[in-house]
């Protein structure tokens, strides 16, 4: 080799030594969808076919990892996103409640939010029921009931969207809950085993025990296929319209060209075939909603949850 190429060569490899090792391109290395409740519900099957479907596009492990809060909402899950890297391998799907709620119950972690959306994925069919044998059967009834007897509320904990919501609701038609507690789970066993007499719910946790229990209400302003002759609070209370959503957020540092490739594959699949599916048994609306859309969305909400908290002297 010449004295020149010799030269040219020892260029090439200082020049290379100085820049350093190329950056891996994203991803990488297995990445955690971060489910801040217990496994079985909507958002939590959902994400699980994102995080299938991510795996496959990308040829890195993906997966589920449920953290619920102790019956104290979900909270816990969020700062677990929040303190993680803002590199895209620790993806939230998140409720309202993190960016509305989140920023302003004194957890230094949330506040202020940490987080941007990459999109809303699904509207819950939330609702309010009671069980079957329950001497009400609208929330009318539910009022003059309680009146004059303790009636008490199971919800998935105090600050969240549809307790506030239902409280709420209860405020404007004259009445109060006698007692309320929070639970990780609140399904038919909750009914059934008399523990509360009223929840708070998804339509996922009940639809097995549909028959054996009396939906008062649905959150929204939509009624819900499945319970068709059910009204929703919007219509009982319309200064109470607020939608139970959930969607994907990561750290607010997290890089554009990350969050792209994580919304290309969360997109196909929320609007794929077995997630319609999904949307069509349970009663959910199941969509792809754009960050810019979110960020709009979060803005009116956290005007309505404003509201609420007037309403109930908060």
């Amino acid at each position: 080799m010449s004295k020149f190429k010799k030269r040219v060569t020892a260029a090439l490899v200082a020049a290379t030594a100085l820049a350093g090792p190329a950056l891996a391109e994203y991803p990488e290395k297995p990445v955690e969808f971060v489910v801040p409740w217990p496994p079985g519900d909507l958002e939590d099957v959902l994400t699980r076919m994102i995080a299938e479907d991510f795996q496959a596009a990308y040829d890195v492990p993906a997966a589920v990892v449920n953290k619920p809060g102790g019956g104290g909402g979900p909270f816990p899950g969020a700062i677990s996103v929040a303190t993680a890297p803002a590199d895209g391998y620790t993806i939230g799907s998140f409720i309202i409640a993190i960016p509305v709620v989140g920023p302003n119950i004194g957890i230094p972690e949330l506040n202020p939010d940490p987080f941007e959306p990459l999109g809303n994925f699904l509207t819950y069919p939330f609702v309010i029921a009671a069980s079957a044998n329950a001497p009400y059967a609208d929330m009318a009834g539910l009022a003059a009931h309680a009146k004059e007897n303790d009636v008490v509320l199971g919800h998935f904990g105090a600050p969240l969207v549809p307790t506030q919501v239902t409280m709420g609701l209860a405020k404007e038609m004259g009445f109060s809950y006698a007692a309320d507690a929070a639970f990780d789970a609140l399904d038919c066993n909750t009914l059934a085993s008399g523990d509360v007499d009223v929840i708070n719910t998804t339509l996922q946790l009940i639809l097995p025990c549909l028959d054996k229990v009396k939906v008062l209400a649905s959150i929204g302003s939509e009624r819900i296929p499945l319970t068709p002759d059910t009204p929703t609070v919007a219509e009982l209370a319309p200064d109470l319209n607020v939608a139970l959503w959930n969607g994907l957020f990561v750290h607010k540092d997290t890089p554009q060209d990350v969050r792209d490739k994580i919304i290309a594959v969360a997109k196909k699949t929320v609007m794929s075939e077995r997630a319609q599916t999904l949307a069509a048994e349970t009663g959910a609306a199941v969509y792809w909603q754009s960050a810019d859309d979110v960020k709009a969305q979060i803005a009116a909400d956290i005007a309505t949850l404003d509201h609420i908290g007037k309403v109930l002297g908060n």
